[in-house]
């Protein structure tokens, strides 16, 4: 998936820097990322979510606020009203190109920033927190101790998570102030809280009070044992997945129309994982699995095998292909399930004697329904006519092209 590095205007001018991760494909819907307080647009958490959503058509801009990351400006002189007004920047650049969001997802302190941006903000359909405080002056925990030195002398250092940063009287007193109970209730858009029952940072009862201020449409969803910053892969791939499926319910998800020759019917394998096998396997806006391998071979199992998927293609070939014969002939099968298995054998070569190993596809096929015995030996007959099963054992050639 394509991911575009761009610079816009933040609310002082400074250049903040930003990703844009594009699908592959059709542009679905835009999204906009806020990421948690002193953290940056490539953290673990924001990458692993926006590749995913890039790769279920959604275009995901996700950007360093400033003073962070490679945006420029100086962090000591931002505030939350600042961050507010940087999503804000970053909302009017991507309307400025065409790609208007209409969709704001926030991490932790961002997810304050999205809520009280979106009030703002014209076009946003959407709004998705993750581990969102309620109320923003609850970041201010992370540095108690060195609260008293920055109000006396209006600056001090901190030391957030083994790295060094400047935080202003400003800050302090301005998330102090920042009261999310109006913006959350005049929220226009729908809303979708996701919290971890065990986040040791924002604890669950801010999702609650989020949730309770919020007007219908909303929802919630727990994120189960994932951390703060949700550094399991696989919590931030369920995070997307769900955030996803959740937003097609508010959002237009029509896609433009393709380029003209683009083919159909294209099935696209994108590496979802590069330090596993994980793969993200999509046949246009609508249809999307994965494919992996098991642990044992070095995969984390989240996906079908190759294999397995090959073997999926000819159990569903079958039974669509004896379904299709019995509906046209009105006999009463009333249901079909086809267990797949597959092998590697030895296959010896009648006229070289040459002993190969060949793939072996063992079917076994249940049929449900008061069939006649000669009803259920012409279906299992119609099962070798599968468009799949004739494929496989006619083989096929595959031409490869290496695109730039």
């Amino acid at each position: 998936m394509p991911t575009e590095r761009i610079t816009f205007p933040g609310h002082t001018g400074d250049p903040l820097a930003a990703r844009l991760d594009l699908p592959d494909g059709p542009v679905l819907a835009t999204a906009l990322f806020a990421h948690c307080f002193t953290c940056g647009k490539d953290i673990p958490a924001a990458r692993r979510i926006a590749s995913r959503l890039a790769a279920m058509g959604f275009a995901v801009l996700r950007f360093d606020f400033t003073g962070l990351g490679h945006s420029e400006g100086e962090f000591a002189n931002t505030t939350f009203t600042s961050n507010v007004a940087d999503l804000v920047a970053a909302h009017d650049d991507l309307a400025g190109r065409g790609m208007a969001p209409a969709i704001l997802i926030g991490h932790s302190l961002g997810g304050a920033a999205v809520l009280k941006a979106a009030s703002q903000l014209d076009g946003i359909k959407a709004v998705v927190t993750l581990g969102a405080p309620f109320d923003p002056e609850h970041v201010t925990h992370n540095f108690a101790d060195a609260l008293p030195e920055i109000i006396e002398k209006g600056v001090a250092q901190v030391d957030l998570g083994g790295r060094r940063f400047e935080i202003g009287r400003d800050f302090v007193q301005d998330v102090a102030a920042g009261k999310l109970t109006p913006a959350i209730g005049t929220l226009k858009a729908a809303l979708l809280v996701m919290h971890a029952p065990r986040d040791a940072i924002v604890s669950i009862d801010n999702a609650s009070q989020i949730f309770l201020a919020a007007k219908h449409p909303k929802s919630f969803v727990t994120l189960d044992d994932a951390d703060h910053l949700i550094t399991n892969p696989s919590d931030a791939e369920y995070a997307a997945n769900v955030i996803a499926a959740w937003v097609r319910r508010y959002v237009d998800l029509h896609p433009p129309a393709p380029p003209p020759g683009a083919p159909e019917g294209i099935i696209r394998v994108t590496e979802a994982d590069p330090d596993g096998f994980l793969q993200d396997v999509t046949s246009g806006p609508n249809h999307h699995i994965l494919a992996d391998e098991p642990k044992a071979y070095g995969g984390t199992n989240r996906g079908l095998t190759p294999y397995g998927l090959v073997s999926s293609g000819l159990g569903a070939c079958t039974s669509m292909t004896m379904r299709m014969y019995a509906r046209r002939k009105g006999w009463p099968l009333t249901g079909v399930s086809v267990d797949i298995s597959h092998n590697k054998v030895h296959a010896q070569d009648a006229e070289t004697a040459v002993n190969n190993r060949v793939d072996q596809f063992e079917r076994r096929i249940r049929l449900e329904g008061p069939l006649s015995e000669e009803q259920r030996k012409r279906l299992m007959e119609i099962a070798d006519k599968c468009p799949v099963h004739k494929t496989l054992e006619a083989g096929a050639q595959v031409v490869t092209t290496l695109i730039d």
